[in-house]
């Protein structure tokens, strides 16, 4: 499959995947007593109001091109921890609702790539547009189940940093915390030069795709995207 028709199967996933991930942030902090996301308008399905140019445009184009691993984010939600109801408790449920978001997509792909097998087949005239939606379905579990996988790094500010610093002493919890500023530039060197790394913490994402693919691989439609 091209590059491009690959991007454009994945794009609309990824992005829908980012946007959930960020409004399920949003929609927990104000659960927990934090109304910030809402009162700046970003509590919303729209994605207008989540892209960021690099995060979500540049760097998972890039990615595609280089042939790697395809990895991007919304604009992150903002919220203020101070205004929840219990610090440690919402900070824990916020920071965990992103990824349990997308687990649960990934979890819906599997009976929606089944019902669509059932209806390509009594419908044959509709198996090319399902078996499409079928595909996009299967990038939407590996997507998903990544998602997962890479935001649950112990690596602030990401989502997986925000449980560990409360395994650790309070006095490496606060150094740790610290590592933030960097974070971003961690992450690069994790994409670059220590991409196996990277591959192993990854590996358990890609391992449960394979799994769930025996459940639904003989419901796939027969793809036709000739001309």
């Amino acid at each position: 499959m091209d590059w491009y028709l690959k991007l454009a199967l994945v794009g609309p996933v990824l992005l829908f995947s980012m946007v959930a991930h960020e409004y399920a942030h949003g929609y927990a902090a104000y659960r927990q007593g934090d109304p910030t996301a809402w009162q700046l308008g970003r509590l919303t399905w729209n994605p207008a109001r989540h892209i960021d140019p690099f995060l979500t445009v540049i760097l998972p184009l890039v990615l595609a091109l280089l042939g790697g691993p395809i990895f991007g984010g919304a604009k992150p939600v903002p919220v203020n921890p101070r205004n929840y109801r219990n610090y440690k408790r919402g900070d824990i449920i916020v920071s965990l609702a992103g990824v349990a978001t997308n687990f649960v997509i990934a979890i819906a792909c599997v009976p929606l790539i089944l019902a669509l097998g059932a209806v390509g087949r009594a419908v044959p005239a509709l198996q090319s547009p399902l078996a499409i939606l079928q595909v996009m379905f299967d990038y939407g579990i590996l997507l998903n189940l990544s998602l997962v996988a890479f935001n649950l790094l112990p690596i602030p500010p990401l989502d997986g940093s925000h449980v560990f610093k409360y395994l650790l002493p309070p006095a490496w919890a606060l150094r740790y915390q610290q590592v933030a500023g960097a974070g971003f530039l961690i992450l690069l060197l994790l994409l670059s030069v220590a991409s196996p790394l990277l591959s192993r913490w990854m590996a358990p994402a890609t391992a449960l795709w394979q799994w769930s693919q025996r459940w639904y691989l003989s419901s796939i439609l027969p793809l036709s995207l000739g001309a």
